[in-house]
């Protein structure tokens, strides 16, 4: 099935769907949307992980310091 039929096919089902059916679609679709952001940051996060980008718990603490004191 092409993505376009499976467009197609999905809005004719939305189309004629009852209101709280379609209220349920809309949580699963947002819902796998910001799993998607997050398994995205995961992943950025690994790959920094893997190429030593990463700071150490008083290289941490002395941005949040900074970060705090200037607010």
């Amino acid at each position: 099935m092409s993505t376009l039929e499976i467009r197609n096919e999905m809005l004719e089902i939305i189309q004629n769907e009852d209101e709280n059916s379609l209220k349920n679609l809309y949580q699963i679709i947002k819902q796998y949307k910001h799993q998607k952001q997050l398994d995205k940051m995961i992943a950025e996060g690994e790959e920094d992980i893997k190429n030593g980008d990463v700071y150490n718990s008083s290289e941490v603490k002395a941005m949040l310091d900074n970060w705090v004191d200037n607010d």
